[in-house]
């Protein structure tokens, strides 16, 4: 028996994987980088199961790289468009991913987002750091107000669902838009509403993505739609890159069209879109949002559990 990990965690899984299956042959990354596709499609031959990191690119090829005795493929991330589900399905190749160590700190890191971009965090710490800085001063870097705002969050899954559930302290009003409604945000204390998106964003001082990527949701926030957002709005994309036409972005901020963007994704990660970096009205993480050690230990956890449970002829949690 084979498995392959193809990523390295703070916790290493090796030894829970050996403990479970004394024979297995376990092969680990080691390298604390991405794997080149060429050793990523070596690494897998001949494996029963891979746990796979959230950007490999698992296809037809990568299928076939590994051959037809694998199993299961455990995503270590909650969105799974990295995968082509169907060839997967089709195959007979199951797929699990990791949503609930995700779901909390990415609602955090949304709300880290909405309050560094609305009170220009940005731009403040420069001024610090410069030295320049000459002191309080009424005027200075004066930035928006979230009490008693206005929420819009695209997409109330679980994510959606937390980041709602934050805007309680705040006393906002939430807005959401979602496939189906949502009873436990309509009700009390959140007293959410279901919108259409064009109507939110018009209404929104606030709008927060986390919505997965699909050919539905691919630039889902373009240059029509940052054009309906109030000039005084701020956007946080805590979802995928390309939910957001991030060029469109780009000119929007330039011309103050919007007040602010915070974001832990880009369209083409890690690059980003010319122009974003130099932007004082933007603030930039790099793709955090699960990023607390007890959260990522939980990740690998829960994707090492999947791999014990299908490779012992058990049904995984969280199989899509």
């Amino acid at each position: 028996m084979i498995i392959a990990v193809t990523a390295d965690y703070l916790q290493d899984p090796i030894a829970c994987l050996q403990k479970a299956f004394p024979d297995a042959e376990v092969r680990s990354n080691g390298t604390g980088q991405i794997l080149p596709r060429d050793i990523l499609l070596s690494k897998i031959v001949g494996a029963d199961a891979v746990i796979a990191f959230g950007r490999d690119l698992i296809d037809a090829e990568f299928f076939d790289a590994a051959g037809p005795q694998l199993r299961i493929v455990a995503n270590t991330a909650v969105g799974v468009d990295n995968i082509d589900l169907a060839e997967a399905r089709r195959r007979g190749i199951r797929v699990t991913n990791t949503p609930d160590p995700v779901c909390e700190p990415t609602a955090d890191a949304a709300w880290l987002l909405m309050l560094a971009a609305a009170r220009r965090v940005t731009e403040a710490q420069e001024l610090v750091r410069s030295g320049s800085w000459e002191g309080f001063w009424p005027t200075l870097l004066v930035g928006r107000k979230m009490l008693r705002k206005t929420l819009l969050v695209v997409g109330a899954g679980r994510i959606g669902g937390a980041i709602a559930r934050r805007s309680i302290g705040w006393e906002m009003n939430v807005l959401y838009v979602a496939n189906s409604n949502k009873p436990h945000l309509e009700s009390s204390p959140i007293e959410a509403r279901r919108v259409a998106l064009e109507d939110g964003l018009a209404q929104a001082d606030f709008v927060c993505l986390s919505v997965p990527l699909t050919e539905e949701t691919h630039h889902l926030i373009d240059a029509r739609r940052l054009g309906l957002m109030k000039d005084s709005a701020v956007l946080v994309n805590v979802a995928r890159g390309p939910v957001v036409d991030e060029a469109a972005l780009v000119r929007a901020l330039e011309a103050e069209r919007i007040f602010a963007a915070g974001l832990d994704v880009f369209e083409r990660e890690p690059a980003l879109q010319d122009g974003l970096a130099a932007l004082p009205n933007v603030v930039l993480l790099p793709h955090l949002g699960s990023a607390t050690a007890e959260d990522r230990n939980w990740v690998i956890e829960m994707a090492t559990a999947s791999v014990i449970a299908v490779l012992r002829g058990q049904v995984p949690e969280n199989l899509v």
